[in-house]
């Protein structure tokens, strides 16, 4: 007769299981809490505590850590180790059917206490699960509702589960306790020293939903994110189509770069580069300005794109847009006034992203991953230095560092012209510097004059910095190094230019 051990903290389908193995003439041990359903519905069982002769420890902590639970689990079918438990009267278990407590729902809980989180880390079940799939030559494993009713079929049909199942059910054991560690792992995380060497790191992503497809329509694609019950950015979606791969991505992007700015800002992005950022400076609060100033930054490629603003989104924020199409909308917030007018725009994709910034960047390559701290700008002890003959006004620093903070954000090779606290011209993603510059220096026609350009990394020849001079920029800053930094702060020099260095570099591939 086959042996079916039992202990859940889900109750779901329970009983029908059970019951499905009991009229297939099967034992059942069951644990405390499960042995108490179980009797309750007069389904046959022996409570574990019972068989092994020794009773739940610790309020439960201890339950089934016993040699005649693990040497009936472990016990290969070989004459041997069926003998060496034969001896010791345990049974051979066949089956173990086990889910995990919800470490995972608990720590999501913000009212959770450490005590309820610390308690809901499983120990006798992740080693349940562990010892079963790792005989699954003899022992089926079972930890996901969902598979009870097929597992029951097979029993029925044959009196066992089949050897293809079995291992199927392990690879499906070992992945869910994996992702469990690795759960319990992040939250003990903010509290531990990192390890320097890296030698590991684990990730965890929950299947959040399907995506229609990946960046075009023959890749497919889904959306997995670090907790339970979480959207996009871990946030929340108040309206709108489904997002889409790319719409999440620019989301990510204008979200990120607009977070970067300490006072009230918009940022436009298409195509994960930003086309225009505005930040409200001096005693001055109006997003509505900043918008409309992001959004004038680029107006052909703001059509179409994502915003994101790092304030309330008001009424005025909802009437600049005024006929404009764009895909999607992040915002800490949306005022019941915004609401209205921009709910009338049926597909328009609202989002309120999470408040928990992230410290990793991953990034998928053949063969592996690399992983990065964010750049949320220059680190603390970072200093300007003036290099050239002039230095800049108060007013051009002030342009130099927006311009510079706003770079952080731009793809590589990435030139910035801002004046006022606006872009006014962006040169991004080419691998050439200068035709950064021409871009830039392009999209920003006369706005250009009396500006001040960054860029990302330091000049390897003068030609961005004379494309600079002629487009009317009147202050430079970038991180110097160059072999040719003198070329270059020549040119500044003889055209009366202000340039400072930065000593930090802010590529973005």
């Amino acid at each position: 007769m086959s042996t079916a051990l039992i202990s859940v903290y889900d109750k779901t389908g329970l009983l029908e299981f059970a019951s499905r193995l009991a009229r297939a003439d099967w034992n059942i041990l069951a644990s405390g809490g499960t042995y108490a359903s179980l009797a309750g519905a007069g389904i046959p069982a022996t409570e574990i505590s019972s068989y092994t002769g020794a009773p739940e420890i610790l309020g439960g902590r201890v339950k089934t850590l016993h040699p005649a639970i693990h040497g009936g689990i472990l016990a290969r079918a070989n004459d041997e180790d069926l003998r060496q438990i034969a001896e010791l009267g345990y049974k051979a278990v066949d089956l173990v059917v086990v889910d995990l407590y919800p470490f995972e729902r608990t720590v999501s809980d913000p009212d959770a206490q450490e005590a309820d989180i610390i308690e809901k880390i499983d120990i006798g079940g992740v080693t349940l699960l562990r010892a079963a799939a790792k005989n699954h030559g003899r022992v089926s494993v079972l930890c996901d509702i969902a598979d009870y009713d097929s597992v029951a079929r097979e029993i029925e049909a044959s009196g066992k589960v089949g050897e293809s199942t079995r291992r199927l059910l392990a690879a499906k054991a070992f992945a869910r306790t994996a992702a469990y560690d690795t759960a319990i792992a992040a939250w003990f995380a903010p509290n531990l020293v990192a390890d320097p060497s890296r030698e590991a790191f684990a990730l965890k992503g929950i299947k959040v939903r399907s995506l229609r497809y990946g960046e075009n329509p023959h890749q497919s694609a889904e959306f997995y994110g670090f907790d339970p019950g979480v959207g996009p950015l871990g946030g929340t979606i108040l309206q709108g189509k489904e997002l889409s791969y790319n719409n999440i991505l620019d989301l990510d992007a204008a979200w990120q770069a607009c977070t970067r700015f300490e006072h009230p800002a918009a940022v436009v992005v298409k195509h994960l580069s930003p086309s225009g950022i505005s930040e409200c400076q001096g005693a001055s609060a109006d997003l509505a300005g900043a918008l409309r100033k992001a959004i004038d930054c680029d107006p052909i490629s703001a059509f179409g794109g994502v915003i994101a603003v790092n304030a309330p989104f008001d009424l005025g924020c909802a009437q600049t847009l005024g006929s404009l199409f764009v895909e999607c909308i992040a915002a800490p917030e949306f005022t019941g006034q915004a609401l209205e007018i921009l709910s009338k725009k049926t597909n328009l994709r609202l989002l309120v992203p999470g408040s928990r910034m992230p410290k990793d960047e991953i990034r998928s390559v053949l063969g592996g991953f690399l992983r990065q701290d964010v750049d949320r700008g220059d680190p603390p002890g970072a200093a300007w230095k003036l290099a050239s003959k002039r230095a800049p006004t108060a007013k051009e620093m002030e342009d130099l560092r927006f311009a510079w903070k706003a770079c952080v954000s731009v793809k590589s090779n990435a030139i910035v012209f801002a004046k006022d606290g606006t872009t006014v011209g962006i040169g991004a993603g080419q691998p050439n510097r200068v035709d950064s510059a021409r871009l830039a220096a392009g999209r920003a026609g006369e706005k250009a004059k009396g500006a001040a350009m960054a860029s990302d990394a330091f000049f390897p020849f003068p030609d961005s910095v004379e494309v600079a001079i002629k487009a009317g920029i009147t202050a430079i800053a970038h991180p110097g190094g160059s072999i040719r930094d003198a070329d270059s702060l020549a040119a500044a020099d003889a055209a009366g230019i202000a340039l400072v260095t930065t000593g930090v570099r802010h590529f973005r591939h």
